[in-house]
């Protein structure tokens, strides 16, 4: 299914960068690359540097940026370098560059900085930092400049930070479309831990299962799975330093984790003894409130109403369908495809909010659209 002739497809005008100088970006892999492409994009002079001679060239030949020259004066530097080697980057950075902000893009920020502390370095312009943002696959060819629209960026600043820098890093957040928050460090790797070091362990140890899977199971595969274990994908090398990085956070949510497994075994083990399915009405119900918890469209905990609606898989037909909605007013708050294995058709399940179902399904059947179903009642 290709979207036609939609102008969502088309991309926004550029506006005026808020970040003003050259940035240096050390790290030319998803993020870096990525952060290169947003801010070229918006007219921002980018040097880019790697120790990997191919992964620069890639990237720039992408259009992330242009190459480091000697003379370059930075007025921000962004370290997007693998977890094992940030601290000595950002060490390296700040001794090349002393008056330019620097900042780092890792995911686990307490670790690094304990080491620069450690070794006595100058952290007055240095101000860690996380994009929530990334992709299953990594390196120069797969950045893309929208990957933190909409998304959170952490910025972990302390009580002698200028307020001059801390405003380039939030600038270059803003720049990017993402929405700066700030945290402690140790506050942001407990929070990374359990939104998100803990499910890739998760989403791997369960896609592991599928490795001795007969056929005949995998055949069986739904949306469920599927996003169950979308992240199992992600790149081992990159994730045992991030996890070695933060491993005391992680692994106290694993214990919890393997408790609460622990206990639905105990429960399945004798699903007629007293209690037991109280226990695994327990456990599904917990679940279902931690996920009302969890921020839906810009940050809100509203709920939305899904229409499933089946779309035959051959060209202009989703961009079809969101015309149909258009023409009949109904917002699509979000939207999530499942291809039916064997079938010449898609589904299309899309969110939508409470009184729109009913417009929304008349107005589509009205159009020739079949409903495959509804969680309204």
């Amino acid at each position: 299914m290709t979207l036609e002739n939609s102008s969502a497809a088309r991309p926004a005008p550029p506006l005026a960068p808020r970040v003003q100088g050259t940035v240096r970006i050390v790290g030319s892999g998803l993020l870096g690359a990525s952060i290169g492409h947003a801010l070229s994009a918006l007219g921002v002079d980018v040097a880019l540097d790697d120790t990997s001679p191919s992964q620069l060239r890639l990237a720039i030949d992408y259009g992330a940026g242009r190459a480091t020259r000697e003379d370059d004066d930075p007025a921000l530097i962004v370290v997007a370098v693998p977890p094992d080697v940030t601290a000595d980057v950002i060490e390296r950075e700040l001794r090349r560059h002393p008056e330019a902000v620097v900042t780092d893009v890792a995911s686990v920020k307490l670790e690094p900085l304990r080491t620069l502390r450690e070794r006595g370095v100058d952290l007055t312009h240095y101000i860690g930092s996380h994009p929530l943002a990334g992709r299953e696959r990594g390196g120069a060819i797969a950045a893309r400049a929208d990957i933190f629209m909409g998304r959170p960026w952490v910025v972990c600043r302390d009580e002698e930070t200028p307020a001059r820098d801390l405003a380039v890093v939030e600038a270059l957040a803003l720049d990017l479309g993402a929405t700066p928050l700030e945290m402690t460090p140790e506050d942001h790797d407990a929070a990374v831990a359990l939104m998100s070091h803990v499910p890739q362990l998760v989403a791997s140890l369960l896609a592991a299962r599928f490795v001795d899977a007969p056929d005949g199971f995998l055949r069986l595969a739904g949306q469920g799975v599927r996003d169950t274990t979308r992240i199992a994908a992600s790149a081992p090398e990159l994730w045992v330093q991030i996890l070695g990085a933060n491993a005391g956070p992680v692994a106290s949510v694993l214990d919890a984790v393997a408790a609460d497994l622990a206990d639905v075994s105990d429960a399945l083990r004798a699903p007629e003894a007293p209690g037991a399915r109280r226990s695994l009405a327990d456990t599904i119900r917990r679940g279902n409130d931690g996920v009302e918890r969890l921020p839906g469209k810009h940050g809100q905990n509203r709920r939305f109403e899904t229409v499933v609606v089946m779309v035959d898989d051959r060209p202009g037909q989703l961009g079809r369908l969101f015309g149909d909605l258009g023409e009949l007013e109904v917002n699509v708050e979000d939207l999530r495809l499942e291809h039916s294995p064997g079938a010449l058709f898609g589904l299309a399940e899309i969110s939508v909010v409470p009184y729109a179902v009913r417009p929304a399904i008349a107005g589509l059947e009205s159009r020739g659209w079949k409903i495959a179903s509804t969680t309204h009642d």
